[in-house]
């Protein structure tokens, strides 16, 4: 059935004025939560944990619908969603999030995160500065930043090895709508075009983008390896997730509710944390059990620091198109980066 962008709002506002009390009985509260990923992700398996928090603590007073990829539009009508209120709860990737609010892909800068997990960890769900400085650009867009999260180290998928960066000439490459993202794999010298997440598996069958990026989760769910025979580790990205809320729709809950959200953030960093290696080793042999063809290479040192000297100029390119909050939130991030090494 083909989705009707424009019903959207409206039928999120019908299900809402029916009354939450009127469905299910000592429900007072029913939430929306959007995911940009499908049926068993990783921002499935966060959200998931989240309403069942949620669900729990409040006893049953608050409930919580959850809306996979595609049931509400794509990732940028979404966020547009969530920008008006007529989402609760939604992820906003980095990687398309960008072209809302700039400061963002920060996340964006290759070679920028260690690779230690543990340290990553730290970072994400422990920096003193990154929430700090980073929520300011989200509440100025109206949402409130609740989460980071790392969903895995992202991996190039293609129908040739990509061992250095001469080998990215000729390639047509798929990333999120991001601007940053599209400089990014310029510099490497791709030939870089945007297409929906949704229609990534059809443009690669037919030939009309030549390679991506996603962590191995996804690679196996969208089944891109059917249509690939190259999966490259190169450590220049880790998939960073933010989780956010609708910015007047939390300011205006009583303090009671929002401690409740607050641990169900806390709940779901624990578990997805725990969760993520497990999922991404899982996955990649998935991959390769049904798929033994299919090559997979971790680059050596010396082939990833070619890849980090191209690389090199992001950081100034990310102060030119970061936005006004740019320096800043470079800044906080190296802090925390700083602070997780020495703590």
């Amino acid at each position: 059935m083909k989705r009707i962008p424009w019903l959207i709002p409206a039928l999120l506002a019908a299900v809402l004025l029916l009354g939450p009390t009127e469905q299910a009985g000592a429900v007072q509260h029913l939430w929306q939560v959007a995911l940009e990923e499908i049926e068993g992700s990783m921002q499935h398996e966060y959200a998931r944990k989240f309403v069942e928090i949620i669900e729990r603590e409040s006893q049953g007073k608050i409930r919580c619908e959850i809306h996979f990829y595609g049931d509400l539009g794509t990732s940028g009508e979404i966020t547009e969603l969530l920008q008006k209120g007529d989402l609760q709860f939604a992820f906003q990737s980095p990687g398309h999030l960008g072209s809302y609010i700039p400061e963002v892909q920060v996340f964006s800068i290759h070679y920028l995160f260690p690779t230690d997990f543990k340290l990553l960890e730290k970072i994400l769900r422990k920096g003193p500065n990154t929430y700090k400085v980073l929520g300011k650009y989200y509440r100025k867009n109206k949402l409130e930043l609740l989460s980071i999260i790392e969903e895995g180290w992202q991996i190039w998928t293609a129908n040739k090895a990509l061992r250095k960066p001469a080998d990215f000439q000729n390639i047509t490459f798929r990333v999120m709508s991001s601007p940053f993202l599209i400089t990014a794999y310029r510099l490497y010298g791709a030939y870089v075009i945007t297409v929906p997440y949704g229609d990534i598996y059809l443009n690669l069958e037919i030939g009309r983008i030549d390679a991506e990026t996603q962590p191995f989760f996804a690679i196996q769910e969208m089944k891109f390896y059917e249509v690939q025979n190259y999966m490259i580790k190169a450590n220049q990205l880790p998939f960073i997730g933010t989780f956010a809320a609708n910015y007047a729709f939390i300011k205006e809950l009583p303090p009671d509710i929002r401690s409740l959200i607050d641990a169900a953030v806390k709940g779901a960093n624990e578990y997805i944390f725990d969760l993520e290696p497990k999922l991404n080793d899982d996955r990649r042999r998935m991959i390769m059990d049904a798929k033994p063809s299919m090559t997979y290479i971790e680059l050596t040192d010396e082939e990833i620091a070619a890849f980090k000297e191209k690389a090199k100029p992001l950081r100034e390119k990310f102060l030119k198109m970061g936005g006004e909050g740019a320096r800043e939130v470079l800044d906080a991030v190296l802090k925390d980066i700083e602070w997780a090494k020495k703590n």
